[in-house]
């Protein structure tokens, strides 16, 4: 199964990020944007892994306190377009936990630099000079829990399943 730890968005959070996503496609972007219910910032990208239990016990083990996190602006990952999160010290320093426990356990995972953000669209094509004039929407995030999620593929694009959860109280949720 295709597995990765996330935190997602509320639902007044994924209007905001729907609007914007609204305002590209006026602009001319055009690409497959990601659907309201799957927005979330990605903290440790697993990958195929069958023994989603070792995970979910891993991040039951490590610490996880709740923080706020607000929008950025505008990043580019070749045709991918996405929603810089402005970085918090306790966000950096959770994954950082995570990923070495991560390591410590022999779980795979992308070991690429932690950027946070939300992707907005795939396979982005916007034919004129540079991005276009967007206006942002205050985002504030509430993080009070991380999710490990399953990836399927459907007939309409990729869906999440959260499979279980840690909050910032410790507990563990189904």
């Amino acid at each position: 199964m295709r597995l990765f730890i996330a935190i997602r968005l509320d639902p007044g959070i994924c209007q905001a990020v729907q609007r914007l996503q609204e305002e590209m496609q006026k602009q001319g972007v055009s690409g497959r944007f990601t659907k309201p219910e799957n927005l979330h910032i990605t903290l440790a990208f697993i990958g195929e892994y069958a023994q989603p239990e070792d995970v979910l016990e891993i991040m039951d083990a490590i610490p996880f306190e709740s923080f706020r996190l607000t929008r950025r602006g505008i990043g580019v990952f070749d045709d991918v377009w996405w929603l810089g999160i402005e970085g918090s010290a306790a966000l950096s320093a959770y994954v950082k936990r995570l990923r070495h426990a991560l390591a410590d356990a022999g779980i795979p995972f992308d070991r690429r630099a932690f950027i946070p953000h939300v992707t907005l669209v795939r396979g982005a094509k916007y034919h004129r000079e540079g991005l276009p004039a967007l206006e942002f929407p205050e985002l504030e995030i509430y993080a009070d829990h991380v999710v490990l999620m399953r990836s399927d593929r459907g007939k309409d694009g990729m869906i999440y399943t959260g499979i279980g959860s840690v909050s910032a109280h410790g507990d563990q949720m189904s």
